[in-house]
């Protein structure tokens, strides 16, 4: 599932730069599998393959495999129709792009798996435990998960020196950085191919040599979030007003509300029990608010209501 984003900070109309600026030059032998097709995987997929590597992308489930293709094909359509790449990179990205739910064939060959599963850690563990028997010796094994470290979701492999989180913010296609993530047993030489690898893709590493729960940037978002749902839990402003002082005070293009409802509010969640669960602090578990959403499947612009009531093109209606 797609990371609790600081992503946020951009908007998902922004487009592409370095990535398609980087597509054609210097193509790899490197082949890459991303596992999880959702937005997330979906965009990483793309990326890799726009930098010139062969790329699967797995999921269980065959319909989401064709809604992928289906939204990077718009993505990709419009990107040309704007001049910022040609029709005839966009279709080598797509040749160099294959999708399949075979993961024991794709992973058979991979130099680099890229998990991009759902944000729950046991599922995270025996997907990692699967690909550590499945993928060459050689093979590096990175998480995208938003929270959970490398020394967790790699704790069932044989490869701990080979387990490292990349951390793609959404859209994945658009956003810059990728923050880089080490276990106590990470190799330096797998931490420089990370780097190398991030790199390629035209982005920009943010090297963590230590393991945090929530990495840099998603802890400092999840302050500014927490302090905005402080402010509304006690009546001091309104959604809308509190987002408008962080866009128009602070220089953000969304608000923590905007942002959070982009992103899907049961991600959030559930970043927010990881946390709680590892810290044991009640200040790390979900606040009121913000649970009862997510109990009553108010989960944002993908449900229609969040923080905010949305349309079926997701056009923002009014606060909830």
């Amino acid at each position: 599932m797609d990371g609790d984003d600081a992503a946020g900070a951009a908007r998902p109309d922004e487009e592409l730069t370095d990535v398609e600026n980087n597509a054609a030059d210097t193509p790899t032998d490197g082949r890459i599998l991303v596992v999880g097709a959702g937005a997330m995987g979906s965009q990483i997929a793309m990326a890799c393959a726009l930098a010139g590597y062969r790329v699967r992308l797995h999921d269980i489930a065959e319909e989401s495999l064709e809604k992928a293709r289906a939204n990077l094909t718009g993505v990709m359509e419009r990107r040309v129709a704007k001049g910022r790449l040609s029709q005839a990179e966009s279709d080598a990205a797509f040749a160099r792009l294959e999708s399949t739910t075979d993961l024991d064939g794709a992973a058979v060959d991979a130099d680099v798996v890229i998990e991009a599963a759902v944000e729950k850690l046991e599922v995270k563990q025996d997907l990692f435990a699967r690909l550590d028997t499945l993928c060459p010796s050689h093979t590096i094994l990175a998480s995208n998960s938003s929270s959970f470290v490398p020394s967790a979701i790699g704790a069932r492999t044989e490869r701990p020196d080979r387990v490292c989180n990349l951390h793609f913010f959404n859209p994945a296609l658009v956003m810059k950085c990728v923050e880089v993530v080490r276990s106590p047993d990470t190799s330096d030489a797998t931490m420089d191919a990370a780097v190398a690898l991030v790199e390629r893709l035209g982005k920009e590493a943010v090297v963590l040599n230590k393991e945090i729960n929530g990495f840099v940037a998603n802890r400092i978002l999840g302050a500014l979030r927490d302090e905005a749902v402080a402010l509304l839990e006690g009546g001091y402003a309104s959604v809308s007003d509190i987002d408008k002082a962080c866009r128009t005070a602070l220089g953000h293009p969304m608000g923590p509300f905007e942002l959070q409802d982009m992103t899907g509010l049961d991600i959030g969640h559930a970043v927010k029990q990881g946390r709680y669960a590892e810290s044991g602090d009640p200040a790390d578990q979900p606040q009121r608010s913000l649970a009862e959403r997510v109990e009553a499947g108010h989960l944002g612009r993908k449900t229609g209501q969040g923080w905010y009531r949305y349309d079926s093109e997701g056009n923002k209606l009014g606060e909830a």
